[in-house]
């Protein structure tokens, strides 16, 4: 099984729109018995609550599913056991590693480093911006491009 986690600050924008998006495409492939799909924060404002107004629209718009979605904190624990850890900016990439200290872990990078094309390297946080639109569009992108990734290195 290969595990995957997308974070961001809070968990309830960026984070838990990846994870419907990318449960939607692993959906699609027919790979939801080879892939775990999951999203926390860095911060623990929102524990428990579902994902953003915002958030919620605009995967409704788009007919993804973001049922059983719910803010989480990440934990250490988190590092060892996924082997693809997904922040959505460099503010939380730099959080994840400073987690991690240097203990082993999975990968841990940006979900834009999967978009090489792309002119930003961080996913606008759309609690501040408002801009849902925008953040759909380049997390899908990025989902597809990492779920590509991930079939070739493991062979799916």
């Amino acid at each position: 099984m290969v595990k995957v986690l997308f974070v961001c600050l809070g968990n309830i924008c960026r984070s838990p729109m990846a994870e419907a998006i990318f449960r939607d495409l692993v959906k699609k492939e027919g790979l939801e018995d080879k892939i775990i799909i999951d999203s926390a924060g860095t911060g623990n404002w929102h524990i428990g609550k579902p994902p953003h107004q915002g958030t919620q629209q605009i995967l409704m718009k788009n007919n993804i599913s973001f049922e059983g979605i719910r803010a989480r904190q990440v934990v250490k624990e988190d590092l060892e056991t996924f082997d693809y850890i997904i922040a959505m900016d460099v503010e939380n990439l730099g959080n994840l590693r400073r987690l991690a200290g240097y203990n082993k872990t999975g990968f841990i990078g940006r979900l834009l480093d999967f978009v090489p094309d792309s002119d930003i390297a961080d996913v606008p946080d759309p609690y501040y911006t408002g801009n849902f639109d925008e953040v759909y569009e380049l997390i899908q992108k990025g989902c597809k491009n990492l779920l590509e990734t991930i079939k070739k290195e493991h062979h799916l």
